[in-house]
């Protein structure tokens, strides 16, 4: 047994040699026969390294501190057009929000009870109570600023677009107005050139630049089509025979009915300036003018206001028998009262006119201390010539008789008939210097003269 040990010591040792150099050397690496794109089977992928094709859940992106592109904001809606400070006077909307309101500038009526305006984003309803004496329905119109669209609802309204860019002035009485707001441009026809007494209009008819288009029935319709005006304001009696705007509305002419005439307060009558401004969008200017023509009035009401005496006054003449006078609560009536006057049938509760006889006045006024308002009279010469029984009248022999003709022109036209009702400021600055010439000393009259 002894002769074997050698051997099998040396078998032993040779299998723990063998067995020792079988593992990998970290001196003599293993050659790795993996693919560049895939780990190694011997050695587990870091977090660092590249994922795989398909990961179990999407990454979440991690924004460094500077992008590589600045991001765009997305809106998810039309964005909202700038909200306009001032109405717009010229051109039309071209960016239209439902949101906006395109009329930041408004106006109220506060004197006038003949007309309201209604304000909406981007329309106006402007509605007119009675068009005429005694008429049952009232008249509305929807102004609609020009480059937005038409509200629903509105089927028996007139409605056009705002603000226009021609006028037809069936009266004189809104002539002031455009005068005023700078738009005689936008004007393109009258109904009688002759009865305008403001220079621009004169000047444009002579220049070939206005139609006379007449009145009533026989307005003349084809020259108005062949107009194309924006609008055409006139006035209405609620009588065919007398009416302009049937036969204009008959051929889908755009015609306003305008009812100052029917407002007895002279600064209602006045107000109605608002009811043309709204139109070319001018509320702000109007506002402006009408507040100094307010101001201005009732500081001269004020000043008449506690006068000790009031003279007696009494108007008009005799038109075919009749004598017209003005009722006591009527537009007249309100202005002598407001000039410190004591209107002869001021007791009288009517607001429209009173159809005497020559008897029955000269009884109330023989004894009166002014005679005003004698219409086509030049001279009192003229006005005995007339009827010899006028000079029986105190205010004829004492020459206390005064007419409203200052400012005519050789057409004929008078300015009182335009420009008056506009400014009852100066009408009534105008009568406190007749009855109380001492309260207006440096007053210099405007529409009043003395007959003489």
């Amino acid at each position: 047994m002894k002769k074997f040990y050698p051997l099998t010591l040396f078998l032993l040792l040779t299998a723990l040699l063998l067995a020792a150099c079988g593992g990998t050397s970290s001196e003599e690496p293993v050659a790795d026969t993996t693919s560049a794109d895939e780990p190694s089977a011997a050695e587990e992928p870091s977090t660092a390294a590249e994922p795989t094709a398909e990961p179990e859940e999407e990454p979440t992106a991690v924004p460094t501190t500077e992008p590589t592109q600045e991001p765009t904001a997305v809106p998810t809606e039309e964005p909202m057009a700038e909200a306009p400070t001032s109405n717009l006077t010229d051109g039309c909307v071209e960016n239209y929000d439902e949101t906006v309101d395109y009329f930041p500038e408004k106006t109220a009526v506060s004197y006038a009870d003949g007309f309201t305006v209604d304000y909406f984003n981007n329309y106006k309803v402007v509605t007119v109570a009675a068009p005429w004496l005694g008429a049952e329905d009232s008249a509305t119109y929807v102004l609609v600023q020009c480059g937005t669209p038409n509200p629903s609802g509105f089927d028996d309204a007139v409605m056009f677009d705002v603000p226009i860019t021609s006028f037809v002035s069936m009266s004189t009485t809104y002539l002031p107005h455009l005068d005023q707001l700078g738009r005689l441009d936008s004007l393109v026809g009258v109904d009688f050139a002759s009865y305008a007494y403001n220079a621009t209009v004169q000047e444009k008819y002579a220049a070939g630049e206005l139609v006379e288009l007449g009145s009533g029935a026989t307005v003349d319709v084809e020259a108005a089509l062949a107009l194309e005006p924006h609008i055409i304001m006139t006035s209405a009696s609620g009588s065919a025979d007398f009416d302009t705007h049937p036969k204009l509305q008959e051929v889908g002419l755009t015609v306003m009915l305008n009812a100052d005439y029917l407002d007895v307060t002279p600064l209602g009558r006045a107000e109605w300036g608002k009811f043309i401004a709204v139109l070319y969008n001018q509320e702000a200017d109007i506002n402006a003018w009408f507040d100094g023509v307010a101001a201005e009035y009732e500081a001269l009401t004020a000043l008449t206001a506690d006068v000790a005496e009031r003279p007696s006054v009494f108007t008009n003449t005799p038109f075919e028998g009749t004598w017209y006078m003005p009722g006591g609560q009527s537009y007249t009536a309100l202005l002598l009262q407001n000039a410190g006057a004591n209107y002869l049938w001021g007791t009288d509760e009517s607001s429209g006119t009173l159809f005497l006889d020559f008897e029955s006045v000269f009884d109330q006024a023989a004894d009166g201390t002014y005679w005003i308002n004698l219409g086509f009279v030049s001279s009192l010469a003229d006005l005995e010539v007339a009827d010899e029984r006028f000079a029986d009248f105190a205010a004829f022999q004492n020459g206390t008789v005064y007419n409203y003709d200052l400012r005519t022109n050789e057409f004929g036209g008078n300015d009182f008939f335009e420009s008056a009702a506009a400014n009852p400021q100066l009408v009534l600055a105008d009568l406190i210097k007749i009855f109380h010439p001492e309260l207006l000393p440096d007053h210099e009259f405007v529409y009043y003269r003395l007959v003489e």
